[in-house]
């Protein structure tokens, strides 16, 4: 009986450390929400465990379109929010779910196009290509999902001074998809469309389609970073997700930032240093 108790004792003894076990990895775990971009172009496979060996801290990423990824942010179902869209983080900081944001690293848009070039906007900037596609009715592809890439294009559409809504047409073609499926469709239909660098740089299949417009200042895609805020969420792991931050805003992170290429190029340029509030 005494053989029996010491064995049923030292099972719940197993039984608890293992539960401890777990618990002690959970708590060493974040949540980072963040736009389809980062995940495409394979910047945070490269980036988390170079982390994780630093820290011992998990990264678990949730991809989304911006909209969505503030949107489970705004109910404190993440600890970190890593995007591309400005406008909207500034918002979200403004509205007290994050206390601040912090500039992270750019890279830039490029319109995309057929190496025929039926618009004839190839080295030209880009509200003139724009209007040239536009008056030309040449096939175009928007991603039209709510993504910051999306907003960033209705933003340009808005500085060529395109309703876009009134002037599309057939010539206009809404994927509701990500930023692969546009490559995709735009690809298959020899159609222009508007993509980040990154994205592009890691297309291997690009048919005939080729950059041709690009180097415009209105093209800057920034990226931010911002802990949610954990008076609001006090399920947020606050400690942990501002390691996070702090890492990707260091001399290490920014470097580590700056060593990812693909096929020898940089896709991301690290710029913490300016980071805003």
């Amino acid at each position: 009986m005494a053989v029996r108790r010491l064995s049923v004792a030292f099972a719940l003894l197993c039984g608890l450390a293992a539960g401890v076990a777990t618990s002690s990895a959970e708590d060493r775990a974040i949540v980072l929400a963040s736009t389809t971009s980062t995940q495409d172009s394979g910047v945070l496979d490269y980036l988390l465990p170079i982390f994780r060996e630093k820290t011992g801290i998990d990264v678990t990423v949730i991809a989304r379109r911006a909209d969505e990824v503030l949107d489970g942010a705004r109910r404190g179902e993440v600890d970190v929010v890593l995007m591309h869209a400005r406008p909207q983080e500034e918002k979200f900081v403004a509205d007290g779910f994050a206390v601040k944001r912090f500039d992270v690293m750019y890279n830039d848009y490029v319109l995309v196009g057929p190496k025929s070039d039926p618009a004839g906007v190839k080295g030209k900037d880009i509200v003139t290509a724009l209007k040239a596609i536009e008056a030309k009715g040449a096939p175009f592809v928007t991603r039209g999902d709510r993504s910051g890439t999306h907003a960033a294009e209705l933003a340009l559409w808005i500085v060529a001074g395109i309703d876009i809504a009134a002037a599309k047409g057939a010539w206009y073609r809404e994927v509701k998809q990500g930023m692969d499926a546009a490559l995709e469709t735009a690809r298959a239909a020899n159609a222009y469309v508007l993509t980040d660098r990154g994205s592009w740089i890691a297309l291997r299949e690009r048919g005939d389609l080729d950059i041709v417009v690009e180097g415009d200042k209105r093209l800057l895609n920034q990226y931010g970073v911002m802990l949610v805020n954990p008076a609001k969420f006090p399920n947020v792991k606050q400690e942990l997700g501002q390691t996070f931050v702090d890492w990707l805003i260091s001399s290490e992170g920014q470097a580590a930032i700056a060593g990812y290429k693909v096929d020898g190029q940089q896709l991301f340029f690290p710029n913490a240093e300016k980071s805003g509030g």
